[in-house]
């Protein structure tokens, strides 16, 4: 399934190139998965319970197949705070694998996230 995603994203940036907002290669990609039929939420929420019991909540990018969360990012390099974020999410999401993906002048990164538990 992150063949198939990486995939997507790849497709966006032949199509598209590099110099739009983090939105619109969002809807770019969202249009995608859907042509492609890879099943997937868009801005998908889950609840996170912070030290001391106090909660909040948070929406994903995308959510695949019930398993998978893409992270859309536009920047020329991972930065530590959008890859903690990642982590955090598939910890409060219960999930193994997060994508995050940088849409970049020379092209599109990306890098997986595993939650180790």
């Amino acid at each position: 399934m992150s063949y198939e995603i990486v995939g997507a994203l790849f497709e966006v940036f032949n199509k598209l190139g590099f110099g739009y907002s983090e939105k619109f290669y969002q809807k770019a990609v969202e249009e995608i998965l859907t042509f492609l039929k890879i099943p997937f939420k868009r801005e998908q929420k889950f609840e996170v319970i912070l030290p001391g019991g106090k909660k909040m909540i948070v929406f994903v990018d995308f959510l695949i197949n019930g398993k998978i969360i893409l992270e859309i990012k536009r920047g020329e390099r991972f930065l530590k705070g959008n890859v903690d974020q990642l982590a955090a999410y598939l910890k409060a999401a219960n999930l193994k694998l997060g994508i995050l993906a940088n849409f970049t002048k020379n092209g599109v990164q990306f890098k997986r996230i595993v939650n180790s538990y």
